[in-house]
């Protein structure tokens, strides 16, 4: 693999991150090029390690230690296992800290407190490190001290109440939308919060949780309410704010369409044969077909309803109209265009050989995303980082394993 520095190269992250929204967080630093420790609990480790079938494989074909959904968001780690429950674990971690610029964790609110590893007991020592907080529901108001899950907070967060059928029940996403979302405003505000450590040498901490972000991630949905006072509906797969912009149905499957200007709708009349649509009063604009949906949208079937989904995306695509395919998995990753961005990576792996999985999206035309580290095995660097960092002989580490410390 190439040794192109990344972005972020020179930058440590003590990592007491796990399961998904903070370890996306960590991995995305790691992409850039910080040197991420991942401190594990000796023995077990993450416990999405174990969140499987499906696991990575050995070349032998039997299963590794390590599950898929732990390879998701691990890569560009160093693994070490330190047992801080024990006042000499946290002294490790300490130790540690000392060449770190950052620590994330996402234990729950206080839960660090009584290791002394909370922000308040470390700011003193550490004036200058970006302390990352993720959590169910923030530091601070009446549920601050809950435990968080991704489920909660999309449901919570609203994002369930506009998700699903008109006359189905609120669905969440089919991902973990809020974990997932977390982790990149967290990622964002660590790089903001580096940039003003570097500008006045100062550290501060950094309050991110799961119902802050999926109520940000509502967007245009949150505003359209705040705005009108109106409660949004479930459209199922249209959009509030234009029409036709969903799924639809083919003579053999599904497509969508995008149509997302007025010039792009009468190109799609035009395609279709309806012209009439472009003249009729209750369709004529975006806002009418908006006020008619239940009248436009099963006319619309009836059209769509009379070519092949290949038909159409060859005709539309070809008059300049938005649409795509509705793709399996397998489909999106034998795609041209998925293949040449390169978001299908195939990483060298200790056991399985080699992992794949999904690429950065991260572009940079001077310090591009390195893949250096699959995702690690349980405590696969600790020898390595604690000689390294702490110059600790074999002798003592030996002596820490013994009681089971690392």
């Amino acid at each position: 693999m190439s040794e192109t520095k990344g972005a972020l190269s020179g930058i440590r992250v003590l990592d007491l991150t796990r399961i998904l929204a903070g370890p996306s967080c960590t991995q995305i630093l790691g992409d850039l090029g910080a040197d991420v420790i991942k401190i594990e609990r000796p023995g077990s480790g993450d416990d999405t390690r174990r969140w499987g079938p499906p696991f990575a494989k050995t070349p032998d074909g039997e299963d590794t230690q390590e599950s898929a959904y732990y390879l998701c968001a691990n890569r560009n780690k160093r693994s070490v296992t330190v047992d801080m429950s024990k006042p000499e674990g946290v002294a490790i971690l300490k130790r540690l800290l000392k060449d770190c610029q950052i620590l994330t964790e996402n234990f729950k609110t206080g839960g660090l407190k009584k290791y002394g590893l909370d922000y308040e007991s470390l700011k003193d020592e550490f004036p200058d490190l970006i302390y990352c907080s993720i959590t169910g529901f923030g530091q601070t108001g009446p549920y601050a001290a809950r435990p968080g899950y991704d489920y909660l907070a999309q449901g919570m967060g609203g994002f369930m109440s506009i998700t699903g059928e008109p006359d189905g029940q609120p669905m969440k996403a089919g991902i973990s939308i809020a974990d997932i979302m977390t982790g990149m405003y967290a990622t964002v505000t660590v790089l903001a919060a580096l940039n003003h450590r570097n500008v006045t040498g100062e550290g501060q901490h950094l309050d991110l949780c799961l119902l802050d972000s999926m109520i940000a991630t509502m967007t245009f949905e949150a505003s359209n309410y705040l705005s009108s006072g109106k409660l949004p509906t479930r459209l199922g797969n249209a959009h509030p704010n234009v029409v036709p912009y969903q799924v639809v149905p083919t003579k053999d499957g599904h497509i969508i369409i995008a149509s997302g200007n007025e010039d792009q709708f009468k190109r799609f009349c035009e395609f279709s044969g309806a012209e009439q649509w472009m003249t009729d009063p209750r369709f004529e604009t975006n806002s009418l077909r908006i006020q008619n949906r239940t009248e436009f949208v099963p006319l619309l079937y009836e059209v769509m309803a009379q070519k092949t989904s290949q038909e159409w995306l060859e005709g539309l695509e070809s008059v300049g109209v938005p649409c795509g395919p509705v793709n399996t998995l397998e489909q999106v990753f034998n795609d041209p265009q998925v293949l040449s961005r390169d978001m299908k990576v195939e990483i060298p792996h200790p056991t399985a050989g080699s992992v794949t999985v999904p690429g950065s999206p991260i572009n940079m035309s001077k310090t591009p995303v390195q893949y250096r580290r699959a995702p690690p095995l349980v405590g696969q660097h600790t020898d390595e980082v604690l000689g390294e960092l702490l110059d600790m002989s074999e002798a003592e580490r030996d002596a820490l394993r013994e009681k089971g410390l690392i």
